[in-house]
């Protein structure tokens, strides 16, 4: 059985990846580009046009697939952080900054984003946030004897 970070954390990749889905799916030009760049680097000539103009529509449709599937994943494994979890801001905090850093890295790696120097301020006081909640130990309150009426 995995524990609730595992699931936290894969909540917020997945919530990451359905993100990227969205943008490639209602992007206007963001899979023909890639689509383009791919066949001009595999048939090693320029303008792959041609394969491109009717492919980039069942890709389009096939990352709006993957949205949903993502986000009904999504769902499913925040879920179960949230019940595997001591504490549901445990499971928030951790499938928020996993979102952040995936959505970063994932920016980076399919669309070449560059973040500033704000940015990574912003996910190091999250993280170090996230370390803090992380490195508490849970309270238990002890409980009262239930008290019957008269």
């Amino acid at each position: 059985m995995f524990s609730g970070s595992f699931y936290a954390l894969l909540a917020g990749f997945l919530a990451a990846t359905a993100s990227l889905s969205a943008k490639l799916s209602l992007g206007a030009s963001y899979l023909r580009e890639m689509c383009e760049t791919r066949l001009s680097d595999w048939n090693q000539t320029p303008g792959g046009s041609a394969a491109c103009d009717w492919l980039h529509t069942p890709l389009r449709l096939l990352c709006g697939g993957l949205l949903f599937a993502c986000n009904a994943v999504m769902w499913t494994t925040f879920s179960k952080a949230l019940r595997h979890s001591t504490s549901t801001a445990r499971a928030t905090v951790t499938t928020t900054a996993s979102n952040f850093i995936s959505s970063g890295l994932l920016g980076r790696l399919f669309f070449g984003e560059s973040h500033a120097t704000l940015w990574w301020a912003g996910i190091s006081l999250t993280l170090c946030g996230l370390l803090m909640l992380h490195g508490s130990a849970p309270q238990t309150h002890p409980q009262e004897p239930d008290k019957k009426d008269k």
